[in-house]
């Protein structure tokens, strides 16, 4: 399996012979398991995911490169053992998942059963990987930014002065389900009005007003893999500022989405919008990254923002998505799914970003 053969190779760099892989997302891209509890440990030559009575069948079924074993209780009735038959003396683990105490149980472990292994902190083994997309994850990707699009559409038709946040997001949602995704990729945003300078805001009771700016931030999820869309619509005629606000970061946007190349630093793709913003005097109201990577998880590597540390490179798929907010009034964020394709981003999303009437 290639996925593995590229993950041996980073284990190879940095003098690890087996990685212990929990997190999720990573659990699932290196074997295609879908569970929700579940370790794989690979070593130069062996895979093998260790999972307990209620995922064994769906284990063998998803994931045929791994042996599956049926974990007991506690960790030491089964890590050690298996660990120690592997020949794994300098074990990798993910850092980044693994609390404290759970380090602790694994140490607790092996020295109880006296196996003699060295366990490594890692970072970023598997995340890296993921960050460059394959083609059947693209047209995963790509289905799901399709569906978004599609609901977006019908949402447009659903918001009307006098609907709540909440009942708008819940239309949203129930088209999402309809059109096959597979739940929500997060939880679906409806903000209007002065609730739009929330850019996390959660949906609330308010009913949406004629002429207000409605930021609505969606994603949908198939095989596995997520899209995320945030539009900003005006219901009637929209306050004059707001309008050039609205200008302003859709012109951020496309300077984006124009300008950003592979090879390109991270931070320098966030500096392509965020420069159009400070120039129109908004770069307090920025405070978040330009964007960051989708795939199995709606927020991945790469991360695009001003103290991002890597690299854009081909294949990497990512959203663009500045916004504007300003409190007590409202907010604008524009949202696209990029992926970087012959040295340029090839936008993925489709959903319409009239200006506001």
């Amino acid at each position: 399996m290639e996925r593995l053969q590229k993950l041996r190779a980073s284990m190879a760099e940095r003098g690890l012979d087996g990685i212990l892989v929990c997190q999720p997302e990573n659990r699932r891209y290196l074997s295609g398991f879908s569970g929700s509890s579940g370790w794989l440990l690979i070593s130069g030559k062996e895979a093998f995911l260790a999972t307990d009575f209620r995922y064994v069948e769906q284990a063998k079924a998803e994931s045929p490169g791994f042996g599956v074993i049926q974990t007991k209780r506690e960790l030491r009735d089964w890590f050690p053992g298996l660990v120690s038959d592997m020949g794994v003396h300098k074990l990798g683990f993910e850092a980044d998942f693994v609390s404290y105490d759970g380090h602790q149980k694994l140490d607790d472990a092996l020295k109880t059963a006296q196996v003699v292994l060295e366990l490594e902190p890692t970072t970023g083994l598997v995340e890296t990987l993921r960050s460059i997309k394959e083609v059947e994850e693209l047209e995963l990707i790509s289905k799901a930014v399709e569906l978004g699009d599609a609901v977006f559409q019908k949402a447009r038709d659903i918001i009307r002065p006098g609907i709540t946040e909440k009942e708008a997001a819940w239309e949203i949602e129930k088209l999402l389900r309809q059109g096959g995704s597979e739940g929500v990729a997060f939880e679906i945003i409806v903000a209007s009005g002065p609730n739009g300078a929330l850019p996390h805001a959660r949906p609330t009771e308010k009913k949406i007003v004629s002429g207000e700016p409605v930021v609505i931030d969606m994603g949908a999820r198939i095989g596995g893999y997520c899209s995320d869309l945030t539009r900003t619509l005006f219901l009637g005629q929209a306050d004059r500022n707001m309008r050039k606000t609205y200008d302003i970061v859709l012109e951020a946007q496309m300077a984006a989405i124009e300008g950003v190349t592979s090879s390109m630093e991270a931070t320098q793709a966030d500096q392509l919008a965020r420069g159009v913003i400070e120039r129109a005097g908004h770069g307090d109201q920025f405070g978040h990254g330009l964007g960051h990577g989708v795939g199995l998880a709606v927020h991945e590597l790469p991360t695009v923002g001003p103290a991002s540390t890597g690299t854009l490179a081909e294949g990497m798929v990512f959203t663009v998505e500045p916004g504007i907010y300003l409190p007590g009034l409202g907010g604008v964020r524009i949202e696209d799914i990029v992926v970087l394709h012959d040295g340029k981003a090839r936008v993925l999303t489709g959903a319409a970003k009239d200006l506001p009437s």
